[in-house]
């Protein structure tokens, strides 16, 4: 028998808000970094039973913590047993959700790496635990920050590993062709049932304590299960004598660390150890043995989805908040790249909330089982305010820049100019938009007693050009839209004036328009409808409506039917799901393994109850199309389709009832452009095609995309924007056995694609409660000639970002 080799990396593994609350769990992880600076020196100082004991941060963010709340005398402590091995540092920054933001994520990485370079310590290595993927654009940030190797020791819980086998390294070659060697590893704490700690087998009481005749019958355990385990290796026909194997200190996460792990250790080896070895080792030290062990390693490519990211939609209001302040975020590093306009501490601030709210943790584990419980609500509200705190911090970084480009508060009797920019590096055609409030005039009159909307007009200051506009009612007065090409950075200053002829009445004497104000006249010689409750007809789209909703939706450019063949419901119809609960609400949603919905599951379909033209002007028309839908109190779509771009912008409004049993509720997007288009989309880092472009044996049911998606055609293309709702579902919403990517599943990257705002079906970590009222937008784009995906995607990254509006 040759002699095997089991590598142990000792971890903790971090779940924020999980386990307790998120600032006792930060506490924790000071004081388990001063407990090894005292385990290590009691080794010094002749505990040699701990001889060979080595600890890996499971991520830099304990780091810092130690670092906030520690003296200079610790600190020194613990960076000498970082330069002496004893100690490493992974360079992720925490477990992260795909909401993570591609440039922040690159911001810890660079933080991590210098902190170990300016220690003179040799680390290019990192982890992830319980998390289940990370999109190819994390890998491409990894790479690029000076990250060569990568373990992962997912949680198959809802999830599985990729490759369709776990325990194997691969080349994991980026979108640029950069290589990461990545072990794919096993569960996190695969090693701790190996019960190699002293008195770890929880099935196990002493009444009498724990002393050396129950030590001989847990090492009696222990030899049991470590040679069944290689036993089972060889069964399967494991290729290499050696394995690597995470462990923590005891079996639960943001566990303590524990040195007494190396008396079984030693013992093992001194028993075993010509046939098994077990050495503790970190990160690092693994890697570098990997690295040289001669063995070729497989190369893939491709995006590698995260099973959990479905979870966060569990809190679709405060994804909504988040999402809103990562376009903030971008939009001052565009209108301030130099910083020098903003306030450094507003701008690192959210940084820190929005990696804390993208963490995985989410919530706490009893979430489901104990929902109205105080600390699983705490630990909630404390997530959700991470999101909130950071639009916060963004918004007041956004108004001090926007002060240095002249906007003004509030002032009576102000002459209504507004400066419109253009923060993008590319030209823009867009629209502004203004508001008024209630209470504010034009040239001395008010808004209120014009409510036809003819009151005022736009007027570009510089040229004196009136531009077309168009007027809607908000929630705190009055909204003026009007369409701008802007060139890049540039900047232009309108002024709204009243109308000299707004109370003149126009009378027609064409059969268009009754005394009752309904246009329903069909098209005659001289006349064509082009808004009714039957259709909306532009220069660009025709989207025709019956009793069920919309119908067909056409490129009138091209004459192409953008709404998919194989189509079951009408785009944004909406569909629930609910699933009964036979067992306790935990068990339950457990037994659903990696479908996220019961095999008996209900289903749902929005009923259509009424359609109207609620707005139509120069610019746009406004269509709204009220449904009954179960689970909810309301759903109502209002699709504004602007008459002079080939664009439409979709709200969604809902009204969600409480449900405790598993729930899902989707929002339709069947679109495709012809026959032979390729579904291009977005996450965090990069653009993809989903299951093609992905690693064998991942995720192919459902992604959590970033700006949007792109159906794209021989010459032409559909852009859809994700902006408040990232997670979408591709293929059959039934039950069904899970396809995992591999070649014959190419083909559904063409199958239909639903947006997926909200979900309660997990039993830990997310919320159980995804009531309250929600509204979700999505804009449409039709792009003529132009099929570059990369170009595509940005489109929608300006679209969902928007041009700048301020009063001067």
């Amino acid at each position: 028998m040759t002699k095997k080799k089991m590598y142990l990396i000792h971890h903790s593994h971090t779940d924020i808000g999980y386990t307790d609350s998120q600032e006792r769990i930060g506490r924790h992880y000071v004081d388990f970094m001063k407990q090894l600076l005292e385990f290590f020196d009691q080794i010094d100082t002749g505990k040699k039973e701990w001889d060979g004991y080595h600890y890996t941060c499971e991520n830099y963010w304990q780091v810092e913590e130690f670092y906030r709340n520690s003296t200079k005398e610790e600190q020194k402590r613990f960076e000498q047993r970082v330069k002496e091995g004893k100690i490493e540092v992974s360079l992720t920054y925490l477990n992260m959700n795909e909401l993570v933001d591609d440039t922040i994520q690159r911001k810890k990485f660079a933080q991590a790496k210098k902190y170990v370079d300016d220690l003179g310590v040799h680390g290019d290595s990192a982890m992830i635990a319980d998390i289940n993927g990370a999109t190819w654009g994390y890998a491409e940030a990894m790479f690029e920050s000076g990250i060569n190797n990568f373990y992962s020791c997912l949680h198959t819980h809802h999830g599985m590993f990729p490759l369709f086998k776990k325990q194997i390294p691969f080349w994991w070659e980026t979108k640029k062709g950069n290589k990461l060697l990545v072990w794919n590893g096993d569960h996190y704490q695969t090693a701790n049932p190996f019960f190699i700690t002293p008195n770890s087998d929880f099935t196990k009481q002493f009444p009498n304590g724990y002393g050396q005749a129950e030590a001989d019958a847990q090492f009696a355990e222990t030899e049991k299960q470590i040679f069944s385990y290689f036993d089972h290796l060889a069964k399967e026909d494991y290729p290499y004598d050696f394995i690597p194997n995470m462990i923590s200190g005891v079996l639960t996460d943001n566990s303590a660390p524990s040195p007494r792990m190396m008396e079984v250790i030693h013992r093992w080896n001194e028993t075993h150890g010509e046939k098994i070895e077990l050495e503790l080792t970190t990160l690092q030290g693994f890697f570098d043995k990997l690295r040289g062990s001669g063995i070729e390693f497989p190369t893939y490519r491709g995006d590698w989805p995260d099973w959990w990211a479905d979870g966060s939609d569990s809190t679709p209001a405060f994804i909504k908040i988040y999402r809103a302040a990562q376009r903030k975020y971008h939009l001052t590093r565009k209108l301030d790249p130099t910083g020098e306009l903003g306030k450094e501490e507003w701008l690192e601030g959210t940084e820190q909330q929005m990696m804390m709210f993208a963490e995985h943790s989410w919530g706490h584990a009893a979430s489901i089982s104990h929902p109205w419980d105080t600390e699983v609500n705490e630990a909630d509200y404390k997530n959700s305010a991470y999101a909130v705190n950071a639009h916060t911090l963004i918004t007041k970084n956004m108004m001090e820049i926007l002060s240095h480009y002249g906007e003004v508060s509030p002032t009576l009797y102000r002459n209504k100019q507004f400066k419109v920019i253009n923060p993008h590096n590319e030209t823009v055609a867009d629209y502004g938009k203004v508001n008024i409030d209630h209470w504010e005039e034009v040239n001395g009159s008010y808004y209120n007693y014009y409510q036809h909307g003819g009151f005022v007009e736009v007027v570009d200051v510089v040229t004196g050009e009136v531009i077309p506009s168009q007027m809607a009612p908000t929630i705190r007065g009055y909204s003026v839209a009007f369409p701008l090409t802007l060139a890049a950075k540039e900047e232009r200053i309108v002024v709204l004036r009243t109308k000299e002829d707004a109370l003149v009445i126009e009378n027609s004497n064409l059969a268009i328009r009754a005394t009752d104000n309904v246009l329903d006249i069909g098209d005659y010689p001289g006349y064509e409808n082009r808004a009714s409750v039957h259709k909306i007809i532009t220069d660009f789209l025709a989207i025709y409506f019956d009793d069920n909703g919309i119908s067909s939706m056409i490129d009138r450019k091209t004459n192409v039917e953008l709404i998919h063949s194989s189509s079951m419901y009408r785009p944004f119809e909406g569909v629930y799901e609910v699933t009964p609960m036979t067992k306790d609400p935990g068990t339950s949603r457990r037994l659903l393994g990696r479908n996220r919905k019961g095999r008996a599951a209900k289903r749902y379909v929005a009923q259509l109850t009424d359609l109207q033209i609620v707005n139509d002007g120069p610019i746009y028309t406004v269509a709204e199309l009220t449904y009954e839908l179960e689970g909810t109190r309301l759903y109502q779509v209002s699709l504004k389709v602007y008459k002079d771009s080939p664009r439409m912008t979709v709200a969604v409004k809902i009204l969600k009832q409480y449900e405790w049993a598993p729930e899902n509720l989707y929002i339709p997007l069947p679109f495709s452009y012809g026959k032979e288009y390729t579904l291009f989309a977005e996450k965090s880092g990069g653009v993809f095609r989903p299951t093609i472009d992905q690693l064998p044996g991942t995720n192919t049911d459902y992604y959590l995309l970033n700006n949007g998606m792109t159906f794209v055609g021989k010459e032409h293309a559909l852009v859809v924007t994700t902006k408040d709702a990232p997670l979408i579902w591709l293929g059959d919403l039934k039950h069904h056995e899970i396809e995992l990517c591999q070649e014959t599943s190419a083909s559904k990257n063409r199958e239909l694609v639903y947006s997926w705002p909200m979900n309660n079906f997990w039993e830990t970590n997310f919320k159980a409660d995804i009531s309250g009222a929600y509204e979700f937008e999505y804009d449409i784009l039709l792009v003529h000639n132009n099929t570059d995906e990369e170009d595509l995607i940005k489109q929608a990254e300006r679209t969902n970002q928007g041009i700048i509006n301020i009063p001067i």
